[in-house]
C-alpha cells in the first residue's frame, strides 16, 4: 500500500529526514515512535504532500507520488491524496459548520458520491464514532475527544485506502485519550492500512503490526511489537523506551 524509498528532506540546510526507506503492507498497522524531532510527523505530511521532499521515491498503492525526487502532475497527485486519509494532532474543524457539515464538505467537493449518498455516510460514520446524537452540534460545544473522534470520521468520509494520523491524542487531556484510541483500536480490527505516530506505547504495543523507532532523522530500528519492546536491538532505541 505504501512504499518510502531513500526519502530526504532539509529545512534550512538541516537534514531533518536522512535516507528513509520503509513500506506498510495492506491492512498492516504501522506505529512510527520516537523521540520529539525526530522527523516523524515530517514525514507523516510528506505523504500527504503537505511537505515536499528533496530527494527519494513515494508510492502508494502502486503509483508514484514522487519519483527520483520528482514529482508526478497535479491531478496524478490530487488522485493519489483522495486514497488517504489525515487525522492531526489539532482537530482542524470548521468553526462555523456543524458537525455534520464538517464531515460532508469534502465529499460534496470531490462529487465523490450523490448528496443524498453522502449525507447517510455521515450518518453512519458519526454513530460508528460514538457521536450519532451530536450531528448538528458546532466544534465549539464539542470536548477535544470529541471533536478528534469527528476528526477521525470526517477522514474516512473520503473511503481512504491508507489513515494517516499524527499523535491524534496527543492534545487531548488524559481521561479523553482512551476514546480517541478505542476508535482507532475498532479501525485496527477492521484491517484498515494505517500509520500512526504515537508516544502511547501501551497502544502502539497492543495494536501495531510492526514499529519503527526513528530517531535524528532515520530510521534506527523496525520489528513487531514483541521485538521492539521486549529485546530492541539499538542502544538508542533502549535509551528511548527506558525513558518512556
Amino acid at each position: 500500500m505504501l512504499r518510502v524509498e531513500n526519502v530526504k528532506k532539509s529545512f534550512d540546510g538541516e537534514l531533518i529526514l536522512k535516507n528513509i526507506r520503509f513500506t506498510v503492507n495492506k491492512n498492516e498497522v504501522v506505529a512510527l515512535i520516537g523521540p520529539s524531532g525526530s522527523g516523524k510527523s515530517t514525514m507523516l505530511r510528506s505523504l500527504v504532500h503537505l511537505e515536499t521532499i528533496d530527494d527519494g521515491e513515494i508510492y502508494i498503492d502502486g503509483e508514484y507520488m514522487v519519483k527520483n525526487g520528482k514529482y508526478g502532475k497535479p491531478q496524478q497527485i490530487r488522485n493519489i491524496q483522495r486514497k488517504l486519509g489525515m487525522v492531526f494532532q489539532h482537530f482542524n474543524l470548521f468553526p462555523h459548520l456543524t458537525v455534520r457539515k464538517n464531515l460532508e464538505l469534502a465529499p460534496k467537493l470531490a462529487k465523490l458520491d450523490t448528496d443524498e449518498a453522502i449525507s447517510q455516510r455521515s450518518e453512519q460514520l458519526l454513530e460508528k464514532v460514538g457521536l450519532g446524537n451530536r450531528m448538528d452540534a458546532y466544534p465549539s460545544k464539542l470536548s477535544g475527544g470529541q471533536k478528534q473522534r469527528v476528526a477521525i470520521a470526517r477522514a474516512l468520509m473520503m473511503k481512504p485506502k491508507l489513515m494517516l494520523f499524527d499523535e491524534p491524542t496527543s492534545a487531548l487531556d488524559p481521561e479523553l485519550t482512551g476514546e480517541v484510541l478505542s476508535v482507532m483500536k475498532e479501525l485496527a480490527a477492521e484491517q484498515m492500512t494505517m500509520v500512526v505516530v504515537t508516544h502511547e506505547m501501551a497502544f502502539a504495543k497492543e495494536v501495531a503490526d510492526r514499529i519503527i523507532f526513528m530517531d535524528r532523522g532515520e530510521i534506527v530500528e523496525e520489528g513487531t511489537p514483541d521485538e521492539i519492546f521486549q529485546n530492541p536491538q539499538n542502544e538508542r532505541t533502549k535509551a528511548f523506551l527506558k525513558r518512556m
